[in-house]
């Protein structure tokens, strides 16, 4: 079945625990609607994370490929929620989806949310799934 609505996907991963509920999410859009499929993992230009990057891309390729789907990988330097943004718009997606440790109060005050910055930010829909606790 394919999607007037969704043609690109992007899976926006940290690699943790908290964003595996929103791959397998974007996995289903993606095998429900025909739409392509993007992973990207953003190394935080204030930390060195390259081989987590190419595991958190790795596991959105795996999970997808068992359903019979294509995954373009991307790991990439820069400050998360700007890098998420600017690669979804160059490369045209649909929508982006993306997990959340569902953080609040003074945490979220703190660390901020790269979720909550995408959403706000982002011209392009975003879908955010909460992590499994």
């Amino acid at each position: 079945m394919a999607s007037k609505l969704f043609k690109k996907i992007l899976i926006a991963t940290d690699g943790s625990e908290y964003t595996k509920n929103s791959v397998d999410y974007g996995i289903d859009l993606a095998k429900n609607t025909g739409a392509g499929l993007h992973a990207i993992y953003v190394v935080d230009t204030a930390a060195f994370a390259w081989q987590e990057g190419d595991e958190a891309t790795k596991y959105v390729a795996d999970k997808a490929q068992a359903e019979g789907l294509e995954v373009d990988r991307n790991t990439i330097e820069g400050h998360p929620a700007d890098e998420i943004i600017k690669y979804a718009e160059k490369n045209s997606m649909s929508i982006i989806v993306m997990g959340t440790l569902g953080k609040s109060g003074l945490d979220r005050f703190l660390l901020g949310s790269v979720a909550e910055k995408v959403v706000r930010n982002s011209k392009i829909p975003v879908l955010v799934v909460r992590g499994k606790k």
